[in-house]
């Protein structure tokens, strides 16, 4: 009861003191005799507690904005690499260039240990149906369409990366897709945090769009 009683008092004295600003004008001594318990000890007046909470707020947006600049750094970074990459693949005349232009790029610039381009052909994906090796172990992922990344088992890397896989590592899975094939584009690391599941999926949306558009317009090329 008392409680509610101190409450309802502090609520009454908030809200007269909102709605008569010029208070603490016409009792300037009442202003300068306030202290306010500080978190770290002692006391101080209401003018520096003001002070110091308005400091604590101008560093919180200064981080907040030098997150903001390393993003649009990196993004930045992120999209001179993408352009690089897309200008050499247009440049591929063979799915070996492909391969061999992904697994340059991705590796030197993009710190990947392994890259590799799997792709099926419709008969094969409807024989991994029932099928309980290779692709049938990333049906699922075959199915949701989606690229993702994470840690996996030591049998999906070799299937993956063959010689190159480790014991354990992550990697990152992106679905290629065209009129006549359907595929997995893989990057790998040893690292098994470096291909996270919360890691943004953006820029390998794009990337999977950019292999898939490349193999279809040599298919085309090749059989008008």
């Amino acid at each position: 009861m008392n409680d509610s009683i101190d409450q309802d008092f502090e609520q009454q004295i908030c809200d007269y003191l909102l709605s008569h600003p010029v208070f603490f004008v016409r009792h300037i001594d009442v202003l300068n005799d306030l202290r306010v318990p500080h978190k770290t000890g002692g006391a101080v007046s209401l003018l520096e507690h003001k002070v110091r909470m308005l400091q604590d707020k101008a560093e919180a947006y200064q981080k907040q904005l030098q997150e903001l600049i390393t993003v649009a750094r990196d993004n930045e970074q992120l999209n001179q690499r993408l352009h690089r990459l897309t200008l050499n693949l247009i440049e591929a005349q063979s799915r070996e260039d492909i391969l061999a232009t992904l697994q340059d790029e991705l590796r030197e610039r993009f710190n990947a240990d392994a890259v590799e381009l799997k792709l099926f052909s419709t008969r094969e994906l409807e024989e991994a149906q029932v099928s309980e090796s290779g692709l049938a172990m990333f049906r699922t992922f075959m199915d949701t369409d989606k690229p993702t990344c994470g840690p996996l088992k030591a049998d999906k890397l070799r299937t993956l990366f063959g010689e190159q896989a480790g014991e354990e590592g992550s990697a990152a899975l992106i679905p290629i897709r065209t009129s006549d094939l359907s595929g997995i584009l893989a990057i790998g690391s040893k690292d098994r945090q470096r291909f996270h599941s919360g890691k943004s999926v953006d820029f390998l949306v794009r990337l999977g769009e950019l292999v898939s558009l490349s193999l279809q317009s040599m298919d085309l090329r090749h059989n008008p």
